[in-house]
């Protein structure tokens, strides 16, 4: 390793942060300075939704003095602003001009706007940064009533830790169900159950059409049937927008985010990517995709280490996500595939359940479970390994999970 070569990481996020201690804990022994927007060190970030209501929803990644003690230059409240590829400098909003051999964009996403009237009036907000978890934390403790403009899993789980502290919440949903994009139809109707159960009030095929407003305050939202939804706090959770303003400005190539090659390389060969911003190429799906997730990034931190230290690339993994809502602890495997079949074991009423979703081949392409450790551990596996199911054994709580790994059989559709 060139003990001269500098490393800039733009964005000191989850990707960013873990990039930069990887690279120390590899024996980088270069510059490396991370650069970020916000003004704190970098912190977890599902805690926001998760934990808001709490002490503990602000966890930090490392120790603030991690940073120092591991020779990483950590500049807050000063993001990169400009990118020279040519000088190959990277400028950030301070004046400083940052020489690079190798510039990592970790930028992230944003949240997607609500493009409505109404929506810059004060108590409407998104939930990215621990500045909006703490408003929406005094306004939770004060006692107000919520509209969620979204049902995603942000969304879901802010409406789960609100109706735990007895809040009125009201989701409100444009698609025929939760979860439309990141879920399948059964374990939407899992959680909606789970949810409308525990008091949340679930409204879906529902269109926002404008927030309403008293003295600059929302007091509400109107649908596009005329319906109108009373409450004092609106969170907008419709998805998230990549960051790749700064790449598209620097001529990189972008499609719906940066575009990187397995290993994190954007098309500059001096420049990788990393994280939420990333239109990544995921060799066990074969496809260019967007991953919102913590274990994504970290893969792709991993990616980056590797090149830039000159290590082996570490392989894919089967990508998953989580979610907590209530007692409800979820994890999913692989991503959704159309033509595939659900087969469902466990009692969703008994507060665990798994649903395998196989191919015709009887190879299961996702899983996701509640309450279901050990499944979620199992299906990853079978995920990963194109391992064939009997469907009959799969269905059977009593036939352990090892002994379901035959040829397909029939079984009951859900």
């Amino acid at each position: 390793m060139d003990p001269t070569h500098t490393v800039v990481i733009v964005g000191a996020g989850q990707a960013g942060a873990t990039l930069a201690g990887l690279l120390r804990q590899q024996k980088f022994t270069g510059r490396v300075v991370l650069c970020g927007a916000e003004s704190v060190p970098p912190y977890h970030r599902p805690p926001l939704s998760k934990k808001y209501d709490g002490e503990d929803y602000v966890q930090w990644l490392r120790p603030e003095s991690f940073y120092a003690d591991n020779d990483i230059e950590l500049r807050l409240a000063d993001p990169v602003v400009r990118i020279d590829r040519a000088a190959r400098t990277a400028s950030t909003r301070s004046g400083l001009d940052l020489a690079y051999d190798t510039l990592v964009l970790a930028t992230g996403a944003d949240p997607r706007a609500l493009p409505i009237p109404g929506a810059d009036l004060s108590g409407v907000m998104a939930l990215r940064t621990l500045d909006d978890a703490a408003r929406l934390r005094t306004a939770v403790l004060a006692g107000a009533r919520l509209a969620i403009v979204g049902a995603g899993y942000v969304g879901l789980e802010v409406a789960a830790a609100a109706r735990a502290r007895g809040r009125e919440v009201t989701v409100i949903e444009r698609e025929d169900r939760i979860l439309a994009r990141v879920a399948s139809p059964e374990l939407s109707r899992i959680l909606t159950d789970g949810h409308r159960a525990r008091g949340t009030r679930i409204l879906t095929g529902a269109a926002v059409e404008e927030l309403l407003g008293d003295d600059g305050r929302v007091r509400g939202v109107r649908l596009a049937d005329g319906r109108d939804i009373d409450c004092d706090t609106v969170i907008v959770g419709i998805g998230a927008v990549p960051q790749d303003g700064l790449a598209r400005a620097a001529g990189l190539e972008c499609v719906a985010g940066i575009v990187v090659d397995g290993a994190a390389r954007t098309s500059d060969p001096h420049i990788l990517a990393i994280g939420d911003v990333t239109h990544r190429l995921h060799d066990r799906l074969g496809a260019l995709v967007r991953l919102e997730s913590i274990p994504s990034a970290t893969e792709q931190a991993a990616q980056a280490a590797a090149v830039i230290t000159g290590a082996p690339i570490p392989p894919h993994e089967v990508p998953w996500f989580w979610s907590d809502q209530f007692d409800l602890k979820m994890k999913m495997a692989g991503v959704l595939t159309p033509g595939t079949e659900a087969v469902l074991r466990g009692d969703p009423g008994g507060g665990s359940c798994s649903l395998f979703h196989l191919d015709a081949d009887g190879v299961p392409r996702t899983v996701e479970t509640i309450n279901a450790a050990a499944d979620f551990m199992a299906g990853r596996k079978f995920v990963g390994n194109r391992t064939p199911l009997n469907r009959a054994a799969l269905a059977d709580i009593g036939t352990p999970l090892r002994e379901v790994a035959r040829s397909p059989a029939h079984t009951r559709r859900i």
